[in-house]
């Protein structure tokens, strides 16, 4: 047997409770019958109006505030989407035809309600009537008098408070919102910031870089300049590094590669890089490994990241002659790695604040040293992310330094191996590159010339393109932020071409986040090179990509 629908409709305005219906703007839209009764109405005379017109306030009581409260309460039930009690409320109703209101007590709640898309439809306002409660108080004897006006003022007293307080706490949820969503603001707004620092900062380093290794095919190996230049143009590319990876570490956004991974290799491959710079300082840094391999499952060019930057932090607070030293040890399931210097040292309470961003801690008097204060920060979150831990000890000022990271050890000792590093031999190529840097555009061309390409240099994305589609190349280097067009249009305009679309395409830009290589790679790139580029590593990128650029 089927069920007969529902007549809400009949069941609205039979409900025992008297409630009315009102729209966003607070006009009257439906009315009750119980609601129609407790207010001496008719229908047809409020459905239409304006709740305020149709009951408003009492104009022989100069002390009446109903309109103005119920006002609050329904802009409010508006404003937050949530119901919205008012304390208890004389509110008089107008009766007759000559204008007499008569006196009424009230306790009302407004209750918005939304649409499937959030969007508030209506308000319900249902009131109790509750005169005849407060009238009863005047009634009672002597003493049971006073008893209910001690009540009914306790009573009265009680919902200001509730309803004070529910406005306070109103008040704060909108200023948190609003603080949340400035601070979200602030923060968006400073990782454009560091990406395009970075992005520009990148631009000239990748220049000097290439720069560099030019001169190193003319300049007898060995010469003193060259070694200063590319010690200092590593430092350079350093502290850049460094900038985006701050800000992504404060946001937690530095993201891990894992692979198992022997920190014996970490620590010599360190030593090793940065031998030359320790020399150059008249500074000697020793290491000491056990054995046996120490595993931990974490990303080895952050743990390497990690160890750099307390090595190098470790020479910038020690004088010519000081020496570093690094050692390893396994114990009680965790990896110790220590750096330990004796350099100019620091006052153990400071110990803690040397791991806040932009905190760089020395004596009065001392050498102001270089860097931008974000090393170990980051130390301290890749540490975290590896699920270790980093420490700073001194005895005090002139009496050394001593770090501590401590990592948890991996079940087993079988390691991944780093990528061997095999040099790659290639044919010519013929390459065109989009790069608006002129000084880069000139380096990279004199560069991939000396490898036997021909190469074509352009400085804008639409000159590229027209390019691109008079002359045959094999491959094709393109900048991401060019001035007219960017480099994803470029990629996806020449895949969109029959003459252009077999290119080999390798997105060359300073902008380095992992975001930045998906939008690439879905554009059309084949592979992503961050500035400053290693002609090593374009040589095997092109090499991998022979196949494709000679179909």
């Amino acid at each position: 047997m089927s069920e007969s629908p529902i007549d809400f409709r009949g069941l609205f305005d039979a409900a025992p409770t008297p409630y009315l219906v009102l729209a966003p703007d607070l006009t009257i839209v439906a009315v009750n019958q119980a609601y129609l009764t407790a207010t001496k109405t008719r229908r047809e005379t409020l459905v239409g109006q304006s709740i305020f017109a149709a009951f408003p306030d009492n104009p022989d009581d100069g002390a009446a505030d109903g309109v103005r409260n119920l006002r609050r309460s329904l802009e409010t039930a508006l404003a937050t989407g949530e119901p919205d009690t008012m304390a208890l409320q004389r509110y008089d109703i107008p009766v007759g035809s000559d204008g007499r209101f008569e006196e009424r007590y009230w306790s009302p709640i407004n209750t918005p309600i939304r649409a499937e898309d959030g969007t508030i439809t209506h308000i319900i306002h249902r009131v109790l009537d509750v005169t005849e409660f407060v009238r009863s108080a005047g009634r009672a004897p002597q003493g049971a008098l006073a008893r209910v006006s001690e009540l009914e003022a306790d009573l009265f007293g009680r919902a200001r408070e509730v309803q004070d307080m529910n406005r306070r706490l109103r008040e704060a949820n909108s200023e948190l919102a609003t603080t949340t969503a400035e601070l979200r603001a602030q923060q968006e707004a400073k990782d454009r910031f560091i990406a395009t620092l970075s992005h520009e900062l990148r631009n000239p380093l990748a220049a000097i870089h290439a720069a560099v290794e030019l001169l190193g095919l003319d300049v007898p190996a060995g010469h003193p300049s060259l070694g200063v230049l590319e010690r200092q143009t590593a430092t350079l590319t350093r502290m850049t590094d460094d900038l985006l990876d701050a800000t992504r570490a404060l946001t937690s956004r530095l993201e891990l590669d894992r692979r198992r991974v022997d920190l014996r290799e970490v620590v010599e491959d360190t030593a090793a890089d940065v031998g030359a710079e320790f020399a150059a300082g008249h500074r000697t840094l020793r290491i000491a490994v056990p054995p046996l391999p120490v595993p931990v499952d974490g990303d080895r060019v952050r743990l390497a990241q990690l160890l750099g930057n307390l090595v190098s932090n470790a020479g910038k607070y020690t004088e010519p002659g000081a020496t570093v030293v690094v050692s390893l040890a396994a114990e009680d399931g965790s990896a110790l790695l220590t750096v330990a210097d004796d350099g100019i040292g620091f006052a153990p309470a400071l110990a803690d604040s040397l791991f806040e961003v932009f905190t760089r801690v020395a004596p009065v008097g001392t050498t102001a040293v270089s860097g931008l204060g974000l090393g170990l920060a980051i130390v301290r979150t890749i540490c975290e992310l590896h699920g270790g831990s980093v420490t700073a000890h001194s005895e005090g000022p002139g009496m050394g330094a001593e770090f501590r990271v401590r990592l948890p050890l991996a079940m087993s000792s079988d390691v991944d191996g780093p990528a061997p590093v095999v040099p790659v031999r290639r044919e010519p190529l013929r390459i065109l590159v989009i790069e608006d840097n002129a000084d880069l555009g000139y380096t990279y061309r004199a560069l991939l010339e000396r490898r036997g390409d021909t190469v074509t240099v352009v400085t804008t994305g639409l000159a590229g393109l027209e390019t691109a589609a008079s002359t045959p190349f094999d491959v094709v280097l393109c900048d991401i932020g060019l001035p007219d067009i960017g480099g994803l249009q470029v990629a996806r305009h020449l895949r969109a071409q029959p003459e252009t679309r077999g290119l080999a395409l390798v997105a060359v830009s300073g902008f380095i986040q992992e975001s930045d290589k998906r939008q690439a790679l879905a554009a059309g790139f084949d592979a992503y090179l961050p500035k400053p580029m290693s002609p090593a590593e374009l040589d095997r990128v092109l090499v991998e990509l022979t196949d494709k650029v000679r179909r």
